[in-house]
């Protein structure tokens, strides 16, 4: 006849001299700045695969819209139910400090994502050098435009740290040659496809001899596109920016978009509970690990602003119509 003790969270079942212990299943929520676009359902398959081989409880969540104000009530729900951690994308790390704070207070593990800055968080994911990876899109924008001529960049919001970085990365590239010009830089779009064409409708009119576009949400280049290709620049405008081929695909084939670059949400996803796993299970991150997913293998581990870390990959990826059809996603 088997025993069963119940010690701590997990069983122990006794089989003559040998036991087991039960795992103990975790839940882990991921939190993104919107939900239904297509660069976070790729996310939630992440999510939803780690839950599958973990054996964890981890659903995905977020706003219906893209607005800071939204994200930090669902949090402030989300803690009031005390799961054992939460991974988050914020929209606006500033606003997020506080509730952050005192999620960690109740003894919840903060995640974050896209938030180097963040404080109040036990670690930061972030794919790559934020800045570099900016620079990079503006050498190849850079590049496109022959080298002169006005072009702009625009953010999903002035509060997105992520946005903001891969931006200064492309400003600062731009400003080491005289013959670029940056005109009304950091037009916000709030991650909103529609609002990136209106913005580049006005940008066009406005400068109507503009030969470059850098975007920075997902759906910007895809709004941007739209935009060109309506006004019949195809030919004489480049588009570069922050993009999946699901969401830009079409505007690279016809060659309104001329490229984007990314890292593969679903691995984020799945980087970011696997960090959360291994915090609730006491285990330690060390630099040069392997996380064990593609772009992880031997992450930068370093102090954050706060009390937390920032493990930083190597997973991006420069795509254009050459190679978008690689990633079906």
């Amino acid at each position: 006849m088997k025993k069963v003790l119940l010690i701590g969270a997990g069983l122990i079942v006794a089989a003559g001299v040998t036991g087991v212990l039960a795992q103990k299943k975790w839940t882990i929520t991921t939190v993104v700045k919107i939900t239904g676009i297509n660069w976070f359902n790729r996310m939630e398959e992440g999510v939803k695969e780690y839950a599958k081989t973990s054996g964890n409880n981890a659903v995905q969540t977020g706003p219906a819209q893209a607005d800071p104000a939204q994200q930090l009530q669902l949090i402030t729900d989300l803690v009031a139910k005390k799961p054992d951690a939460i991974a988050v994308v914020p929209m606006d790390p500033a606003t997020l400090e506080p509730i952050f704070k005192t999620a960690m207070a109740r003894g919840i593990k903060v995640i974050t994502h896209e938030a180097d800055n963040q404080k109040n968080t036990l670690y930061d994911i972030e794919a790559f050098d934020n800045v570099a990876f900016g620079a990079n899109l503006n050498k190849r924008l850079e590049k496109c435009m022959g080298g002169e001529g006005k072009w702009t960049v625009f953010v999903g919001s002035l509060g997105s740290k992520t946005h903001n970085q891969w931006a200064d990365g492309g400003i600062a590239n731009a400003a080491k040659n005289s013959k670029m010009m940056l005109v009304d830089a950091k037009q916000e779009t709030s991650d909103d496809a529609d609002k990136a064409y209106e913005k580049a409708k006005e940008i066009l009119t406005k400068y109507p001899d503009i030969k470059g576009f850098q975007g920075s949400a997902s759906t910007d280049v895809a709004g941007i596109g739209r935009a060109v290709e309506e006004a019949g620049l195809n030919d004489k405008v480049c588009v570069f920016g922050t993009s999946l081929p699901s969401i830009a695909g079409k505007y690279i084939e016809t060659g309104a978009v001329d490229g984007i670059g990314f890292w593969d949400p679903k691995d984020a996803g799945i980087v970011m509970n696997k960090v959360a796993q291994m915090v609730l299970e006491k285990k330690a991150i060390k630099d040069g690990m392997n996380l064990g997913i593609k772009g992880y293998e031997k992450v930068s581990v370093t102090k954050g602003p706060g009390m937390g870390k920032i493990i930083r990959g190597s997973a991006f990826v420069d795509v254009d119509k050459s190679n978008y059809k690689n990633f079906p996603f």
